[in-house]
């Protein structure tokens, strides 16, 4: 188990060196410069260590919680989103939530990946889907939140069948029996607060734009 913690932290390094530039050039010097920034993404990490919090345990590494990862990764880009996931795991490492041994692996599997599979989502909805309001509510936030949560479940639980900690039974009984029951809510909860944004605080998300999604459907009318 000590081997997979060293792998899992390896890896988690890796990858803080590898936004590490994004983070340094663009996020610290936004939330030098503006303070508004700095409250709103206080508010941010606040709100994401109560959600996460708040998990129900069915066996030991197999915990279901709201990730709310999708709303992040389109407020701040995949690099700044995964930069604060670190900073809210840390956090529920050092209140008890979780082991801090088991913070690197947390931050691969429900930090990462997760975050991983919105972008790209979001990148495949941009590239092929009209651009439109409905395209970017519907899709890139309640679809995508969607499989965003049903993938967390599934790579966490591939990982402790891997390990030998559970056999596949038990997780389909367990765990995976879960997906199609919190698909749904944790769609609804980033589609509603990505509408929320786009209508009322457009300049709180990185990736969205009104030329994109808005007056560019109006001028090719």
């Amino acid at each position: 188990m000590l081997l997979n913690e060293l792998f899992a932290l390896v890896i988690v390094l890796c990858s803080i060196g590898f936004i590490w530039r994004d983070v340094k050039q663009v996020f610290f010097p936004k939330m030098h410069a503006e303070r508004t920034f700095q409250h709103l993404t206080f508010a941010v990490i606040f709100a994401l260590t109560v959600l996460w919090s708040a998990q129900a345990g069915v066996k030991e590494g197999l915990s279901i919680h709201f990730l709310a990862l999708t709303t992040l990764t389109l407020m701040y880009g995949w690099r700044s989103a995964y930069a604060i996931s670190i900073v809210v795991s840390v956090i529920l490492g050092v209140i008890g939530t979780i082991e801090l041994s088991q913070v690197p692996e947390y931050l691969i599997f429900s930090c990462l990946l997760p975050i991983g599979v919105s972008y790209l989502i979001f990148l495949l909805s941009y590239r092929f889907l009209p651009r439109n309001i409905f395209v970017f509510i519907f899709v890139a936030g309640f679809f995508n939140g969607a499989v965003t949560g049903s993938f967390h479940l599934i790579t966490n639980s591939l990982y402790h069948v891997v390990l030998g900690n559970y056999d596949w039974t038990t997780i389909v009984d367990n765990y995976l029996v879960f997906v199609p029951l919190l698909a749904f809510p944790e769609g609804l909860l980033n589609g509603m607060s990505l509408a929320m944004f786009s209508v009322f605080k457009p300049e709180w998300l990185r990736v969205f734009s009104d030329r994109d999604y808005i007056y560019n459907h109006y001028h090719k009318k």
